[in-house]
Protein backbone atom coordinates (compact mmCIF):
# COMPACT_ATOMS: atom_id res chain seq x y z
CA UNK A 1 0.00 0.00 0.00
CA UNK A 2 2.80 2.38 0.93
CA UNK A 3 4.60 1.58 -2.29
CA UNK A 4 1.51 2.46 -4.32
CA UNK A 5 1.32 5.94 -2.76
CA UNK A 6 4.73 6.99 -4.02
CA UNK A 7 4.65 9.73 -6.59
CA UNK A 8 6.02 8.77 -9.96
CA UNK A 9 8.89 10.83 -11.27
CA UNK A 10 7.88 12.96 -14.21
CA UNK A 11 10.04 13.59 -17.25
CA UNK A 12 10.84 17.02 -15.82
CA UNK A 13 12.05 15.49 -12.53
CA UNK A 14 14.28 13.04 -14.39
CA UNK A 15 15.70 15.82 -16.55
CA UNK A 16 16.39 17.91 -13.44
CA UNK A 17 18.26 15.06 -11.74
CA UNK A 18 20.30 14.43 -14.88
CA UNK A 19 21.24 18.11 -15.16
CA UNK A 20 22.19 18.21 -11.46
CA UNK A 21 24.36 15.11 -11.80
CA UNK A 22 25.99 16.60 -14.90
CA UNK A 23 26.68 19.87 -13.07
CA UNK A 24 28.21 18.00 -10.11
CA UNK A 25 30.35 15.93 -12.48
CA UNK A 26 31.61 19.01 -14.34
CA UNK A 27 32.37 20.79 -11.05
CA UNK A 28 34.19 17.72 -9.74
CA UNK A 29 36.56 17.35 -12.71
CA UNK A 30 39.17 19.96 -11.63
CA UNK A 31 38.91 18.87 -7.98
CA UNK A 32 39.46 15.22 -8.90
CA UNK A 33 42.32 16.19 -11.21
CA UNK A 34 44.09 18.03 -8.37
CA UNK A 35 43.47 15.16 -5.94
CA UNK A 36 44.68 12.44 -8.33
CA UNK A 37 47.72 14.44 -9.48
CA UNK A 38 48.81 15.00 -5.89
CA UNK A 39 49.34 11.23 -5.54
CA UNK A 40 50.99 10.63 -8.92
CA UNK A 41 54.74 9.97 -9.12
CA UNK A 42 56.62 12.81 -10.81
CA UNK A 43 57.31 10.84 -13.99
CA UNK A 44 53.61 9.98 -14.39
CA UNK A 45 52.17 13.49 -14.05
CA UNK A 46 53.04 14.51 -17.61
CA UNK A 47 52.28 11.25 -19.41
CA UNK A 48 50.19 11.69 -22.55
CA UNK A 49 47.50 10.48 -22.60
CA UNK A 50 46.93 10.83 -18.83
CA UNK A 51 46.65 7.59 -16.90
CA UNK A 52 44.55 6.68 -13.89
CA UNK A 53 46.59 3.56 -13.14
CA UNK A 54 49.74 4.26 -11.12
CA UNK A 55 51.37 3.48 -7.79
CA UNK A 56 50.26 6.28 -5.41
CA UNK A 57 52.94 8.20 -3.55
CA UNK A 58 52.99 10.70 -0.69
CA UNK A 59 56.27 12.27 -1.82
CA UNK A 60 54.57 15.46 -2.99
CA UNK A 61 52.93 15.98 0.39
CA UNK A 62 56.25 15.44 2.16
CA UNK A 63 57.93 17.93 -0.19
CA UNK A 64 55.17 20.49 0.35
CA UNK A 65 55.31 20.20 4.14
CA UNK A 66 59.11 20.46 4.11
CA UNK A 67 59.10 23.51 1.84
CA UNK A 68 59.85 26.64 3.81
CA UNK A 69 56.79 28.76 4.47
CA UNK A 70 54.02 26.34 3.47
CA UNK A 71 53.07 25.11 6.96
CA UNK A 72 53.39 28.66 8.27
CA UNK A 73 51.16 29.97 5.49
CA UNK A 74 48.44 27.43 6.31
CA UNK A 75 48.63 28.55 9.93
CA UNK A 76 48.36 32.19 8.79
CA UNK A 77 45.27 31.34 6.73
CA UNK A 78 43.70 29.60 9.71
CA UNK A 79 44.31 32.53 12.07
CA UNK A 80 43.03 35.13 9.61
CA UNK A 81 39.98 33.12 8.51
CA UNK A 82 38.86 32.07 11.99
CA UNK A 83 39.35 35.54 13.46
CA UNK A 84 37.61 37.36 10.60
CA UNK A 85 34.74 34.85 10.59
CA UNK A 86 34.21 35.09 14.35
CA UNK A 87 34.26 38.89 14.29
CA UNK A 88 32.01 38.99 11.23
CA UNK A 89 29.39 36.80 12.91
CA UNK A 90 29.53 38.85 16.12
CA UNK A 91 28.73 41.92 14.03
CA UNK A 92 26.38 40.33 11.49
CA UNK A 93 24.00 38.48 13.84
CA UNK A 94 22.82 41.50 15.89
CA UNK A 95 22.91 43.74 12.80
CA UNK A 96 20.83 41.32 10.74
CA UNK A 97 18.34 40.86 13.59
CA UNK A 98 17.99 44.62 13.93
CA UNK A 99 17.32 45.03 10.20
CA UNK A 100 14.81 42.16 10.23
CA UNK A 101 12.86 43.11 13.37
CA UNK A 102 13.38 46.75 14.36
CA UNK A 103 11.96 49.84 12.69
CA UNK A 104 14.17 52.89 13.18
CA UNK A 105 15.19 56.03 11.33
CA UNK A 106 17.91 55.35 8.78
CA UNK A 107 17.16 51.64 8.58
CA UNK A 108 16.63 51.75 4.83
CA UNK A 109 19.82 53.74 4.24
CA UNK A 110 21.90 51.37 6.38
CA UNK A 111 20.42 48.35 4.63
CA UNK A 112 21.18 49.87 1.24
CA UNK A 113 24.74 50.72 2.31
CA UNK A 114 25.27 47.13 3.42
CA UNK A 115 24.05 45.91 0.04
CA UNK A 116 26.28 48.47 -1.70
CA UNK A 117 29.34 47.17 0.15
CA UNK A 118 28.50 43.65 -0.97
CA UNK A 119 28.17 44.77 -4.59
CA UNK A 120 31.41 46.79 -4.66
CA UNK A 121 34.05 45.20 -6.95
CA UNK A 122 37.08 44.01 -4.95
CA UNK A 123 39.51 45.37 -7.55
CA UNK A 124 38.06 48.85 -7.13
CA UNK A 125 38.62 48.72 -3.36
CA UNK A 126 42.12 47.27 -3.50
CA UNK A 127 44.05 50.53 -4.00
CA UNK A 128 42.15 52.46 -1.27
CA UNK A 129 42.64 49.55 1.11
CA UNK A 130 46.35 49.38 0.31
CA UNK A 131 46.76 53.12 0.86
CA UNK A 132 44.81 53.01 4.14
CA UNK A 133 46.81 50.09 5.56
CA UNK A 134 50.06 51.68 4.40
CA UNK A 135 49.25 54.93 6.20
CA UNK A 136 48.24 53.03 9.34
CA UNK A 137 51.38 50.83 9.19
CA UNK A 138 49.20 47.73 9.02
CA UNK A 139 50.49 46.15 5.82
CA UNK A 140 51.59 42.54 6.37
CA UNK A 141 49.76 42.35 9.70
CA UNK A 142 46.96 40.18 11.04
CA UNK A 143 45.05 43.27 12.15
CA UNK A 144 45.15 44.79 8.69
CA UNK A 145 44.11 41.65 6.81
CA UNK A 146 41.35 40.76 9.26
CA UNK A 147 39.97 44.31 9.04
CA UNK A 148 39.90 44.13 5.24
CA UNK A 149 38.27 40.70 5.24
CA UNK A 150 35.52 42.06 7.47
CA UNK A 151 34.50 44.31 4.57
CA UNK A 152 33.93 41.12 2.55
CA UNK A 153 32.34 38.87 5.14
CA UNK A 154 30.17 41.29 7.15
CA UNK A 155 27.88 42.59 4.34
CA UNK A 156 27.39 39.09 2.96
CA UNK A 157 26.73 37.64 6.42
CA UNK A 158 24.28 40.41 7.34
CA UNK A 159 22.19 39.89 4.23
CA UNK A 160 22.18 36.12 4.54
CA UNK A 161 21.32 36.14 8.25
CA UNK A 162 18.61 38.74 7.69
CA UNK A 163 16.74 36.35 5.38
CA UNK A 164 16.84 33.63 8.05
CA UNK A 165 15.61 35.93 10.82
CA UNK A 166 12.75 37.13 8.62
CA UNK A 167 11.60 33.52 8.17
CA UNK A 168 11.16 33.06 11.94
CA UNK A 169 7.59 34.00 12.99
CA UNK A 170 7.58 37.18 15.05
CA UNK A 171 4.62 35.76 17.00
CA UNK A 172 7.03 33.51 18.91
CA UNK A 173 8.84 36.55 20.30
CA UNK A 174 5.56 38.30 21.04
CA UNK A 175 4.41 35.27 23.03
CA UNK A 176 7.66 35.32 24.97
CA UNK A 177 7.19 39.04 25.67
CA UNK A 178 3.71 38.32 27.06
CA UNK A 179 5.33 35.81 29.43
CA UNK A 180 7.67 38.53 30.67
CA UNK A 181 10.75 37.87 28.54
CA UNK A 182 12.79 40.83 27.36
CA UNK A 183 13.68 41.22 23.68
CA UNK A 184 17.23 40.09 24.43
CA UNK A 185 15.98 36.99 26.29
CA UNK A 186 13.63 36.12 23.44
CA UNK A 187 16.46 36.61 20.96
CA UNK A 188 18.84 34.33 22.85
CA UNK A 189 16.39 31.61 23.89
CA UNK A 190 14.01 31.52 20.92
CA UNK A 191 15.44 33.17 17.81
CA UNK A 192 19.03 31.96 18.04
CA UNK A 193 18.15 28.24 18.45
CA UNK A 194 15.69 28.44 15.54
CA UNK A 195 18.28 30.17 13.37
CA UNK A 196 21.14 27.79 14.16
CA UNK A 197 20.99 26.27 10.69
CA UNK A 198 21.28 29.69 9.10
CA UNK A 199 24.08 30.64 11.47
CA UNK A 200 25.99 27.48 10.51
CA UNK A 201 25.56 28.17 6.79
CA UNK A 202 26.56 31.82 7.12
CA UNK A 203 29.58 30.97 9.27
CA UNK A 204 30.83 28.42 6.77
CA UNK A 205 30.35 30.77 3.81
CA UNK A 206 32.11 33.59 5.67
CA UNK A 207 35.01 31.26 6.50
CA UNK A 208 35.26 30.12 2.88
CA UNK A 209 35.27 33.71 1.61
CA UNK A 210 38.20 34.58 3.86
CA UNK A 211 40.03 31.26 3.39
CA UNK A 212 39.87 31.32 -0.41
CA UNK A 213 40.75 34.98 -0.95
CA UNK A 214 43.72 35.63 -3.20
CA UNK A 215 43.38 39.19 -4.52
CA UNK A 216 43.65 41.04 -1.21
CA UNK A 217 46.10 38.52 0.23
CA UNK A 218 48.65 38.78 -2.59
CA UNK A 219 48.79 42.59 -2.30
CA UNK A 220 48.25 43.29 1.40
CA UNK A 221 50.15 40.40 3.00
CA UNK A 222 53.87 39.68 3.28
CA UNK A 223 56.28 37.17 4.78
CA UNK A 224 54.78 37.61 8.27
CA UNK A 225 51.16 36.92 7.29
CA UNK A 226 51.23 35.35 3.81
CA UNK A 227 48.28 32.91 3.55
CA UNK A 228 48.34 29.55 1.81
CA UNK A 229 46.48 30.82 -1.27
CA UNK A 230 49.52 32.98 -2.04
CA UNK A 231 52.29 30.70 -0.78
CA UNK A 232 51.14 27.84 -3.02
CA UNK A 233 52.40 29.72 -6.07
CA UNK A 234 55.98 29.37 -4.85
CA UNK A 235 55.92 25.98 -6.60
CA UNK A 236 55.27 27.60 -9.98
CA UNK A 237 58.16 29.29 -11.76
CA UNK A 238 59.20 30.18 -15.31
CA UNK A 239 62.08 27.70 -15.19
CA UNK A 240 60.26 24.78 -13.59
CA UNK A 241 56.78 24.23 -12.22
CA UNK A 242 56.52 21.55 -9.55
CA UNK A 243 52.96 20.38 -10.13
CA UNK A 244 53.18 17.54 -7.64
CA UNK A 245 53.81 19.69 -4.54
CA UNK A 246 51.52 22.36 -6.01
CA UNK A 247 48.53 20.01 -6.18
CA UNK A 248 49.39 18.45 -2.80
CA UNK A 249 49.31 21.91 -1.22
CA UNK A 250 46.03 22.57 -3.01
CA UNK A 251 44.50 19.46 -1.45
CA UNK A 252 45.70 20.58 1.99
CA UNK A 253 44.14 24.00 1.42
CA UNK A 254 40.81 22.41 0.46
CA UNK A 255 40.93 20.03 3.43
CA UNK A 256 39.68 22.32 6.24
CA UNK A 257 36.74 23.59 4.19
CA UNK A 258 35.69 20.07 3.19
CA UNK A 259 35.98 18.82 6.79
CA UNK A 260 33.89 21.70 8.13
CA UNK A 261 31.23 21.12 5.48
CA UNK A 262 31.06 17.39 6.26
CA UNK A 263 30.86 17.93 10.02
CA UNK A 264 28.14 20.56 9.70
CA UNK A 265 26.22 19.08 6.78
CA UNK A 266 23.07 18.50 8.85
CA UNK A 267 22.96 22.16 9.86
CA UNK A 268 23.80 23.23 6.31
CA UNK A 269 20.88 21.30 4.83
CA UNK A 270 18.57 22.65 7.54
CA UNK A 271 19.80 26.19 6.99
CA UNK A 272 19.50 26.10 3.21
CA UNK A 273 15.97 24.71 3.46
CA UNK A 274 14.77 27.40 5.89
CA UNK A 275 14.29 29.91 3.11
CA UNK A 276 11.72 27.69 1.44
CA UNK A 277 9.62 26.95 4.55
CA UNK A 278 7.25 29.46 6.11
CA UNK A 279 5.67 29.35 9.56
Amino acid sequence: MLYGTRRRMSAGDIATYILLLLAVFIWSIPVLWVLITSFKPRNVIFTNPPTLFFLPTLDHYVTALRTSGIVESIWHSLIISVASTAMAMLIAIPAAYSFARLRFRGRGALTFYTLLMQMAPPMGLLIPFYYALSELKLLDSYTGLISIYLTITVPFSVWLMMTYFMEIPVELEEAAAVDGASRFTAFVRIVMPLARGGIAVTTIFAFINAWNDFLYAVVLSGPKTQPATVAIFSFLAAEESRWGPFTATGVMIMGPVVCIALLAQRHIVHGLSMGGIKG
